[in-house]
């Protein structure tokens, strides 16, 4: 039996894991970096006749998981270290530093990061010069976390603590930033009491410390905001991505959408959003409103920029007869406007030789995969289909993106 296999399962997995930092391990990690997930068996095999089978194990789950991880974290995942669960939850780095980047324009220069991960947000606010203890309550998490800050180079900024966060104090922090886990085994969790900490907690804390922000589900109930604060809802290149309760910002009450990679807002306090566009007929274009937009429910000051209205009173579609650029929709010129129907469609888009069809569905229950295989689209042209409603009845609107005359 071997020395790792006698201890808990917590410092067994932490043992696997220090064993890649040594010299082996990191010799192991450069030989399998770019093996192609096809030919991992065989790689396995070779490699166990000289090395331990643990390691070489430890060494391709690296592998496969930096992979992974390349979406959120770019050529830094190359050199950083992760748990399956750690590339799933961690925040990707676009939003980190947009984030990073308003905590250091609140003069944020230290900040406790409590339910740190494995270290993506900690890595953010250090590359913004902010001072970070970062508290997480798993071994293998804080040792990976740990292992990311010196990859980086960022361990002279980063402190790394094992602890229940709810036993952490903020004292001599200027912020807290919390990100609670949302997860229970593979379900999300929708209720923001039921996240680890619950969200009161996360609040009380945020509150005690008079700066901060807690990352929360982009799907949260506006009735389970908390009073006295700024929300934001953050996209990245058109995906929802996550919600945000701001503490000390000089904006309590108001509800903020942010697009990324531009860092485009748009914000309004509770007691000015202006009233619900009016419902209209269908215009020459449609405008789709970005997801944050949607949630902050911000969708009318977009209609307002384009002087639009709405297809539907509970859609979120704007339509307007003039073309106006906004960051916060994408706009489409509507070339036709017909009731549902499948045999319809099939013609139309026969007729105009469509094969290249997007679907875009709201307040419609329609699947966009269903419609492609029934309508069968074949040739060199494409264009947009939109399965919606206009003034309750179900429509298709077929467009194309706008372009400016």
């Amino acid at each position: 039996m071997d020395q790792v296999s006698t201890l808990d399962p917590d410092s067994a997995a932490v043992a696997r894991f220090t064993a890649l930092l040594a010299g082996e391990g990191r010799a192991l990690l450069d030989e399998v970096r770019d093996t192609d997930p096809a030919r991992e068996l065989a790689v396995a095999t070779r490699l166990r006749r000289t090395h331990p089978a643990d390691l070489v194990s430890a060494a391709l789950g690296q592998a496969r998981l930096r992979q992974r991880a390349a979406v959120k974290f770019g050529a830094d995942a190359a050199r950083m270290f992760f748990t399956p669960d750690g590339v799933e939850q961690a925040t990707r780095t676009s939003v980190a530093e947009y984030r990073a980047g308003r905590m250091r324009e609140l003069g944020i220069g230290s900040v406790a990061d409590l339910c740190c991960g494995i270290g993506g947000d900690a890595i953010a606010l250090a590359r913004a010069g902010i001072r970070v203890l970062a508290v997480d309550r798993d071994p293998l998490t804080c040792a990976v976390a740990r292992a990311n800050a010196v990859a980086l180079g960022l361990d002279t900024l980063i402190e790394v603590r094992q602890a229940e966060v709810t036993e952490v104090g903020a004292d001599g922090y200027d912020a807290v930033f919390v990100d609670p886990a949302r997860r229970g085994g593979r379900r999300r969790i929708f209720d923001p009491e039921a996240y680890s900490p619950p969200l009161s907690w996360a609040v009380g804390a945020a509150r005690a410390a008079g700066l901060g922000a807690l990352k929360i589900a982009p799907g949260v109930p506006h009735e389970a905001v908390p009073e006295g604060v700024e929300t934001e809802w953050i996209s990245d290149r058109g995906e929802l991505k996550e919600a945000v309760l701001w503490f000390g910002t000089g904006a309590p009450d108001s509800r903020r959408s942010t697009l990324l990679p531009g860092a485009e807002s748009l914000w309004s306090p509770l007691d000015g959003m202006p009233p619900d566009p009016a419902v209209r007929p269908v215009g020459r274009y449609l405008y789709e409103p970005d997801p944050a937009v949607i949630r902050a429910r911000l969708v009318a000051t977009v209609a307002e920029q384009v002087s639009g209205g709405l297809l539907d009173a509970t859609i979120a579609y704007v339509t307007s007869d003039v073309l106006r650029g906004t960051p916060f929709a994408t706009a489409y010129e509507v070339t036709d406007h017909l009731p549902f129907s499948v045999k319809r469609l099939k013609a139309l888009l026969r007729e105009r030789g469509v094969g290249t069809l997007t679907v875009k569905k709201r307040g419609s229950a329609v699947e966009p995969e269903e419609l492609r295989r029934k309508v069968k689209p074949v040739g060199p042209h494409s264009a947009t289909v939109f399965l919606t409603r206009v003034a309750g009845a179900p429509t298709m609107l077929i467009g194309r993106p706008a372009r400016p005359e």
